[in-house]
């Protein structure tokens, strides 16, 4: 009696997972090695100045909130109507990009470290360290970098 034979390959194992994810973590201490300690990627690209472009158009950042620009590893805040900040994306923890901004707080997803709104301090480890500020102005509606 012949049986098909399933032809998808082995569903991974934990160990794999963790494995790959081990591997693919080790060229993150090097990409981040190539610019200044705790500052985002984007700061080293030669985007300063007014004449650089924009991080994001000031209405999309909401009040007591804030937008999480992953490409650029920058989160742009709005504690107070008017008062925009910005900060690092990367926690200071384990490197993780943070992925969410709620109730204040920045929240980093690897082991809950968040930080404020405000001024980027720690409001909840295990991160001791706060995010690294981003200087940032709004020019005709819009947050650019500073």
């Amino acid at each position: 009696m012949d049986h098909e034979q399933d032809q998808r390959p082995p569903a991974p194992t934990r160990r794999s997972v963790l494995r790959g994810g081990a591997v693919v973590g080790l060229g993150l201490p090097l990409v981040s090695a190539c610019g200044a300690a705790g500052a985002p990627a984007a700061m080293h690209s030669g985007a300063h100045g007014p004449s650089a472009g924009p991080l994001v158009r000031a209405s999309q950042v909401p009040v007591g909130g804030g937008t999480i620009l992953a490409d650029k590893q920058i989160v742009v805040t709005q504690p107070r109507e008017g008062d925009y900040k910005a900060f690092s994306a990367v926690c200071t923890h384990m490197q993780c990009l943070v992925t969410m901004v709620r109730h204040g707080v920045i929240v980093c997803p690897c082991h809950g470290s968040e930080f404020s709104i405000k001024d980027g301090s720690v409001v909840r480890g295990p991160a001791s360290a706060p995010l690294p500020s981003v200087e940032v102005e709004v020019d005709h509606g819009e947050v650019r970098p500073g």
